[in-house]
């Protein structure tokens, strides 16, 4: 992409931190003739000036208002709490109105949709741009300050085709970006949003467990890393199903199926199964 993107972040907290960090790496990625791929820069702003001051250190981020980044910034990410995004877009909102440029609003709050986001940010006058601020919701997850996360969104009315593609170039180095119907926004974040809490709280028991038997507790915690790494991996590079992959560990009468039983004792596969459908509906209540 030829033109320089100004992206502004407005909250700057554990997500909205997170997709500043891939933002201000996509700047620095080159392709193949040495060149920068996506130009521009990265502008941050919070509450916690040490969370602005620490972007600013360590990946060049310009700290930042949230007024300047709604007056200047071509995309606008929003990385408030959904109980406060209706203050925030207050804040903003005619600001964005006396624009006659184009930009595009980036919100990532769980479960408020593109419609009620743009209600928040309408005003009387919207310089003939309503009912089309363009909106793109995204659903992240933390795993993308890796380069192993997921990003799921969906694109409102007025969104140009330059928009989708300058999102996607800057948030290229977070993992997967999966465009989805927003109907299904939602569910897809109650499993990639919520899910790496679930992964992190086996991984700890896994460490706890090999403790428990006298393992050292820095060798359990690398082994249950990699272990959980390595499965993952054998996931996504085989293309076997995970019932048949955790077959094939399985031996008749061996060790590994008396730890499954155990699981199963304790409702291990209910018990996440409900812990992604308990969150699906959280969600959805926290954008009523």
């Amino acid at each position: 992409m030829e033109k320089q993107i100004r992206a502004g972040f407005i909250g700057c907290g554990n997500m909205g931190g997170v997709l500043a960090q891939v933002a201000a790496k996509s700047f620095g990625i080159e392709n193949e003739n040495g060149k920068a791929v996506c130009k521009g820069e990265v502008l941050a702003a919070d509450l916690s000036e040490s969370k602005v001051q620490a972007l600013a250190e360590r990946f060049g981020c310009i700290p930042s208002t949230a007024a300047e980044i709604a007056e200047k910034c071509d995309l606008i990410f929003l990385g408030v709490k959904p109980q406060v995004m209706k203050e925030a877009c207050a804040q903003i909102k005619e600001i964005l109105d006396a624009r006659t440029d184009h930009f595009c609003v980036v919100s990532m709050a769980a479960g408020v949709k593109i419609e009620a986001i743009r209600a928040m940010l309408d005003t009387d006058t919207a310089n003939g741009r309503l009912p089309s601020i363009p909106i793109i919701r995204i659903m992240p997850n933390t795993p993308c300050a890796t380069g192993g996360g997921v990003i799921l969104y969906a694109t409102g009315e007025g969104v140009y085709t330059d928009d989708e593609a300058a999102f996607l170039q800057l948030m290229k180095p977070a993992g997967i970006i999966s465009r989805m119907d927003e109907s299904k926004i939602d569910m897809g974040s109650a499993l990639s949003g919520c899910g790496p809490a679930f992964v992190y709280m086996f991984i700890d028991s896994l460490i706890d467990g090999a403790v428990r038997i006298g393992l050292p507790r820095e060798q359990a915690k690398r082994f249950a890393i990699q272990t959980v790494l390595g499965s993952a991996l054998m996931c996504a590079e085989s293309g076997t199903e995970p019932a048949k992959l955790r077959a094939d560990v399985c031996s008749p009468a061996g060790s590994t199926i008396e730890g499954v039983a155990v699981l199963e004792q304790n409702s291990f596969h209910y018990a996440v199964m409900e812990a992604v459908t308990q969150s699906y509906k959280k969600t959805v209540e926290l954008g009523k």
